[in-house]
């Protein structure tokens, strides 16, 4: 068993651990701060869900899908629900800090533990380079926004604005010139064209990305009551913007918008699969900080189910105001509420939008910062990554070395890299962990009837329900199915993926039918699995080269030195 790659963890092991205080096997003394209640996680997971997606991606998404962009958001919280159901299960049984590479470690095993805490590095860290770069633009516009208002109140030579070589990237501001110079545009105020050489390199860096990540990482450092109070604040602030933005965009919404509600069919919704997803991220970080809750086995699950609730009311509500208010083929830009008040006439409103936009990414930020290092201190305690991830400051009582590390992995690739791509790796490494959260709770053992838990993930046969859904799945997609057949030679990677969703929903509603298999989790496979499917080809073919370096990592490392090795 030592040497099996899917050695596991013992829940019973963990959970007499969590009662005695005990940590890993060593009998190391937790000494993470138990200071968040029900209350805290709730705004912890809204803190992290409501971000750059309700500012920003939201735009995008409509102008493809039009109003009925709402119904997407409708099933990317039905998606996420099953998913969050399934967190919850885990966390009030094994109520420990690593989220999703605990929960595989107890329920498939090492390597595929160690595949998820790589994967969920795509999530935080990677996907925190790009709320940093979102946070700069929102905060440059904001500066401008306040420039603009001084000069038109009697003080011209007030100007707060960056100049445009500090709030971007050398690929991005390389595009946007060689884009200006073939449209016969004026490229002398662009950033190509304004920014210092210095030994031969253009200075061309996002400068207020890689000071935010600093600061949050600076509040993490020094604790997680710090960052609670911190979160629990741009909380309240930008629910209320949110709900202020919604009631009074409501006078401004003109129901023929909403007609055609479908415009590019079900099809067209589809397209925005990515960004609607995006926008979601980030109510599974909460599980991170399980050794911080006072009572994790009850507030994690009431945590992250009223956050996704609340935020997913919040969103259908934007959507719906957003598309009322404007045409939806108007509102692919890339400030989408501040937009639609301009168009009219309330651009004072879109000056509220900008600060709210800027604290609503700073609160993702936090929160996301706060998850990494509680993944890698799990992992270091397993032995899978080197011993100094897991030391806890002696004052603080924060994984301080980890907390650093993940401030420069985020904060160093923030100055130079384009966001791009990275939306879509989020997506991929956070669907893939929602998959395998959700296939791990049918591999955990079963409890008695009897059994007392603050929650416990209602089963519901899916025996009959399973392969009905999956009938009707393929008797609406056969022509897409016959189609994904026909191109097979062709080597299109989207449609052989599309492929192997069809055969992984045949395998389980057989063994559904088989086996009585719970309905919940199944349906949180599929789901998130489907909605991986949707995301381009390309960013398959990143997702694939990250997990061959970390699996290179595991084998070259974590293979050797984890402690279920080194036990026995």
């Amino acid at each position: 068993m030592s040497n099996s790659l899917f050695r596991k963890k013992s829940i019973d092991k963990i959970l007499k651990d969590a009662e005695e205080g005990l940590v890993d096997d060593q009998h190391h003394h937790s000494g993470l701060k138990k200071v968040l209640n029900v209350r805290d996680l709730t705004f912890m997971g809204i803190a992290a869900v409501v971000g750059a997606g309700i500012f920003s991606t939201i735009g995008a998404a409509s102008s493809n899908g039009g109003p009925g962009i709402s119904l997407l958001f409708i099933l990317t919280a039905v998606t996420c629900g099953f998913s969050a159901l399934c967190y919850a299960e885990f966390a009030s049984r094994v109520p420990i800090a690593g989220s999703a590479y605990t929960y595989a470690y107890v329920s498939f095993g090492e390597l595929i533990a160690w595949i998820i805490g790589w994967a969920l590095i795509l999530e935080y860290a990677i996907g925190n380079i790009v709320v940093a770069i979102s946070w700069s633009s929102y905060f440059n516009r904001l500066l401008e926004g306040i420039t603009n208002w001084f000069q038109t109140h009697g003080f011209p030579n007030v100007d707060l604005s960056l100049p445009t070589y500090l709030i971007t990237n050398p690929s991005t501001a390389k595009d946007a010139f060689e884009a200006a110079t073939k449209g016969g545009l004026d490229t002398s105020k662009l950033a190509w064209s304004t920014a210092p050489v210095i030994a031969g390199w253009k200075l061309i860096i996002n400068i207020p990305a890689f000071i935010i990540v600093i600061l949050i990482s600076a509040l993490t450092y020094v604790g997680i009551r710090e960052s609670k109070k911190s979160a629990n604040f741009m909380v309240i602030f930008k629910i209320i913007v949110i709900i202020f933005v919604i009631i009074l965009g409501f006078f401004y919404v003109e129901p023929a918008n909403w007609n055609p509600f479908l415009p590019n069919g079900f099809e067209g919704v589809l397209m925005g699969v990515s960004a609607v997803f995006y926008a979601y991220i980030g109510f599974d970080a909460i599980s991170t900080t399980a050794e911080e809750c006072q009572n994790p086995q009850r507030d994690l699950p009431r945590g992250m189910i009223y956050s996704l609730v609340i935020c997913t009311v919040l969103y259908i509500l934007i959507a719906l105001v957003l598309t009322g208010m404007v045409h939806y083929s108007e509102l692919n830009v890339n400030d989408p509420l501040a937009f639609v008040f301009e168009r009219v006439g309330q651009k004072w409103i879109s000056y509220i939008v900008a600060i709210s936009a800027v604290v609503a990414t700073t609160s993702v930020l936090l929160v996301f910062q706060l998850g990494q290092p509680r993944i890698w201190m799990s992992m270091s305690r397993d032995g899978l990554l080197p011993k100094p991830f897991a030391l806890l400051h002696s004052k603080f009582h924060t994984p301080y070395f980890s907390t650093i590390i993940t401030g420069l992995l985020v904060a160093i690739p923030s100055l130079f890299m384009p966001s791009g791509r990275m939306t879509d790796l989020t997506s991929i490494g956070t669907l893939f962990a929602f998959v395998l959260v959700s296939g791990g709770v049918l591999m955990l053992p079963r409890l008695g009837a009897t059994t007392k838990r603050a929650f416990k993930l209602p089963y519901i046969n899916g025996k009959i329900v399973i392969p009905s859904l999956y009938a009707i799945f393929v008797y609406f997609m056969w022509n897409r199915i016959t189609t994904a057949f026909s191109n097979l030679s062709k080597d299109n990677l989207q449609e052989i993926l599309f492929l192997v969703f069809i055969f992984l929903g045949l395998l389980l509603s057989v063994m559904s039918f088989i086996k009585n298999l719970s309905l919940i989790p199944i349906l949180g496979v599929l789901f998130c699995a489907y909605l991986l499917i949707e995301i381009p080809a390309i960013s398959w073919i990143w997702f694939f080269c990250w997990m061959a370096i970390g699996l290179v990592i595991y084998f070259l490392y974590g293979y050797r030195k984890s402690k279920l090795a080194i036990e026995g």
